[in-house]
């Protein structure tokens, strides 16, 4: 993932799995923490606001710092029980660089903008369940936290329930920005430790024409505070020079009736 950019892909499994499409007794299938996005949508006419408070970026590259900060939202509205439009944006972030002769400067502004429709797709298997997601985000932020160009992404998630506490995930997404060609996948493991609290572990992999692979590695937690209030915190750690040394964040996701 390029510094800057907002893939509207990189939403998340909740601690509790991949679930199938939400229903209305159900607890909500937010899209935050982690890199896959969840294999359930909003029902019909429901509204969901999550926020990252904030999440981060920080790379120590030979001596040279940084720490970036995102405000990363993303508002989602179920148009039908299969189907929902989403809204993301950056609306401030923080860069926070320190170079290895003592230097710091920083800098702040708003990131790009994107809209994306997500679809739950149908399942013949009660385990399983599937969705794709499609986006186009515009380059409409400050230069230091923009893609620099309009950006095509396309991903799907697979889940699996193994039990009713334990699910799997295997996620796949490409972006397509400039002429260049980002492919991603990462596998996660999530499991419910009690009726509000999840865990989950993740690993990604990610390749853009030209540059170098990275990968990284990590784990997160969630909490249904109430029925529709969920806080999250969630940290992975690069596994190769090229990736960010550690990313993550806290957050909160709503679900308005």
């Amino acid at each position: 993932m390029r510094p800057g950019s907002i893939p509207l892909c990189m939403a998340a499994l909740i601690g509790l799995g991949a679930n199938a499409p939400a229903h209305a007794d159900d607890a909500p299938s937010f899209d935050r923490p982690g890199i896959a996005f969840s294999t359930g949508t909003l029902p019909k006419g429901r509204f969901a606001w999550e926020q990252g408070l904030p999440d981060f970026q920080r790379d120590d590259d030979g001596g040279a710092r940084s720490t970036q900060y995102n405000a990363n939202t993303t508002l989602r509205l179920g148009l039908s029980d299969t189907v929902e439009l989403q809204l993301a944006t950056s609306p401030y972030n923080y860069l926070r660089e320190r170079n290895d002769d003592g230097g710091r400067r920083s800098r702040h502004g708003a990131g790009d903008t994107g809209l994306a429709l997500k679809v739950a797709l149908p399942s013949s298997h009660d385990k399983f369940s599937w969705a794709v997601l499609g986006a186009v985000t515009a380059a409409s932020g400050a230069r230091d936290f923009s893609n620099g160009a309009t950006q095509y992404t396309l991903g799907t998630t697979l889940g699996y329930d193994f039990s009713e506490r334990v699910s799997g995930a295997l996620y796949f997404n490409l972006d397509r920005s400039d002429g260049e060609d980002t492919w991603a996948w990462s596998p996660s493991l999530s499991v419910a430790l009690s009726d509000t609290v999840g865990a989950y572990i993740e690993a990604g992999m990610s390749h853009t024409d030209h540059q170098s692979t990275t990968s990284v590695a990590g784990a997160g937690v969630t909490w249904m505070a109430t029925s529709r209030v969920q806080l999250d915190a969630s940290l992975d750690w690069g596994l190769d020079r090229d990736s960010p040394d550690l990313q993550g964040g806290i957050g909160v996701a709503v679900l308005f009736d």
